[in-house]
């Protein structure tokens, strides 16, 4: 039962005051319980007023205001998991330069553009998210993290400027795409707008450090309207590839590394806190994480963070 039924039956007469206060006594444990469990997450604090649950960062000390309907949001799965994907995460933070110019496509509710901001306060990180209810919900966690180096807009990138619908399942945010993924009875359709990345650099006249891109499968795309800005940029790349999302769009996500590969980048992966090159993605490809940098822009990068290849062993 809950605890605004609980006060209900209690203030009606119909619950006595000691199995009132017994009831109540065993719902309230669970604040103490996540006292304890906290402890082995990222998450340092959860912070509760009127109306909102915030979830605190332990190492950035993020405050991120949680959707009470959103399973997925990344504080909610930094909790479930004890972080949120922290390899890549950790990586990207290894190479993003202290007054770099980032952009975050696909920036749902902000986790990486305040995670980013927090770390680098010279940095200038703009945000680009098309979903007008998670856009609303991006700004006010910037605003409550009271950064100033974060830019927000309310679309996101495409090969073409175009306004287009957008499949959104309320309770998972992060899955939000051009194409209707999970294909679930309660998905939203949301009309949204898209533009190209080389014609916004064009139009703004800013520079392009860093980008990390998660757009639910339609990455290919972002690229292809970006590949005049990434040639001229060579900007390092994050960016999602899953065979099932790209499969959704009808393309391989092996058309995204033949793209790349003609500007002059090389792909990796993470392992063991080490980048090791990609060369294609194949039916039993695990990652879904994937880092593009330029092979001379980025080599001394490239040099010292390369997974090092230990002869094999003699044998007698």
């Amino acid at each position: 039962m809950s605890l605004a039924r609980l006060r209900a039956r209690y203030l009606a007469g119909d619950l006595p005051k000691a199995e009132y206060i017994e009831q109540m006594h065993q719902l309230h444990a669970r604040l103490f319980e996540y006292a304890a469990y906290i402890r082995d997450t990222d998450i340092a604090r959860i912070e509760i007023t009127d109306g909102q649950v915030m979830l605190v960062s332990r190492e950035s000390d993020l405050r991120i205001i949680c959707d009470p309907a959103d399973r997925r949001a990344a504080p909610i799965e930094t909790l479930n998991f004890g972080h949120y994907e922290r390899d890549e995460a950790a990586m990207l933070y290894r190479l993003i330069g202290p007054k770099d110019v980032v952009f975050d496509i696909g920036a749902n509710i902000g986790w990486y553009t305040l995670n980013i901001a927090k770390r680098f306060p010279s940095a200038t990180v703009h945000a680009f998210e098309p979903v007008p209810d998670t856009y609303a919900h991006l700004c006010t966690n910037v605003e409550c993290n009271r950064v100033t180096s974060a830019l927000t807009y309310n679309f996101g990138f495409s090969d073409a400027e175009k306004e287009i619908t957008f499949f959104v399942d309320p309770h998972e945010s992060v899955s939000a795409s051009a194409a209707n993924l999970m294909e679930r009875p309660e998905v939203k359709e949301v009309r949204c707008r898209v533009t190209t990345l080389d014609g916004f650099l064009a139009e703004r006249g800013v520079g392009l450090d860093v980008i990390k891109c998660d757009v639910e499968g339609a990455e290919l795309f972002v690229y292809r309207g970006g590949i005049a800005s990434i040639r001229e940029h060579q900007p390092v790349i994050l960016t999602e590839m899953l065979r099932k999302w790209s499969a959704k769009f009808g393309y391989s996500p092996n058309e995204i590394i033949s793209l790349l590969s003609s500007v002059g980048y090389k792909c990796f992966t993470v392992r063991d806190q080490c980048l090791e090159e990609f060369l294609a993605m194949e039916e039993d490809t695990q990652a879904t994480a994937f880092f593009f940098l330029h092979s001379t822009r980025h080599a001394e990068q490239i040099a010292s963070l390369i997974r090092p290849v230990w002869p094999a062993a003699e044998t007698e």
